[in-house]
């Protein structure tokens, strides 16, 4: 069983959908503090200019050191979602395939929401089954696993029967793999090399965008692209 683990995010990269891709099964990790300008309330696409970043603004004020991403409320007093609907139109709109998914991304901001974490839930939904990614996805609250940093990454792999974890690039530089090993926990590190593909724009390619970069621009070819050029190192067995 292998095992991913993430934190929820807003218009996810293409590395998010990898990781997910190449799992049993997807743990959403929502029950921990939502960090300051982490990819959870914002992303990048590629707008006439460059790369520029949507965020999403969130009430945090105060509440930081006890507000778990699955309660974090929106600020609806910004006008955010006319702002990030309009740039995704002015963006994209003569892309090949933004046509084929225009309704549903109207419909999205059109929408009154005040939950960040079911925001992030219904696009990122939406996106794995445009790239056609059938990976059951589990929100870590629902688990009820205990401890902190590696220990909580150990007991959520346990919950899931988990035979292999699969980690983000950066975990090698805090994860113990002791633990994991006494579990019988395999440790794999994505290194995952991003994908050329053709934008829009027409100039130099820009990497590590929102993956509607990619949707809008090859549509039902985005899960090949998404995938070819992926890779999982294996570090500990």
């Amino acid at each position: 069983m292998i095992v991913s683990i993430n934190q929820p995010a807003y218009l996810p990269w293409l590395g998010y959908f990898e990781r997910i891709a190449r799992s049993d099964v997807h743990v959403i990790l929502d029950h921990v503090q939502i960090e300051k300008n982490s990819f959870v309330n914002r992303n990048r696409v590629l707008a006439a200019n460059g790369p520029t970043w949507l965020t999403v603004p969130v009430k945090t004020k105060g509440r930081f050191g006890d507000l778990p991403i699955c309660g974090v409320e929106i600020d609806n007093q910004l006008r955010w979602a006319r702002k990030h609907w309009e740039t995704l139109k002015q963006a994209y709109g003569q892309t090949p395939y933004f046509g084929t998914h225009e309704d549903f991304f109207a419909h999205v901001y059109e929408k009154d929401w005040t939950n960040l974490y079911l925001l992030c839930k219904t696009i990122s939904e939406y996106l794995l089954n445009a790239f056609a990614i059938e990976t059951p996805c589990v929100q870590s609250s629902m688990l009820n696993v205990s401890g902190r940093r590696n220990e909580m990454l150990v007991n959520i792999c346990k919950s899931q029967k988990a035979t292999e974890y699969i980690s983000g690039p950066l975990g090698r530089n805090y994860i113990d793999l002791k633990p994991f090993e006494e579990a019988e926990i395999s440790v794999s590190f994505q290194d995952y090399e991003h994908p050329h593909y053709s934008q829009i724009r027409g100039r130099a390619f820009e990497s590590n965008l929102s993956a509607v970069d990619l949707l809008f621009n090859h549509g039902p070819e985005s899960r090949d692209v998404l995938l070819n050029r992926s890779r999982i190192s294996q570090d500990c067995t």
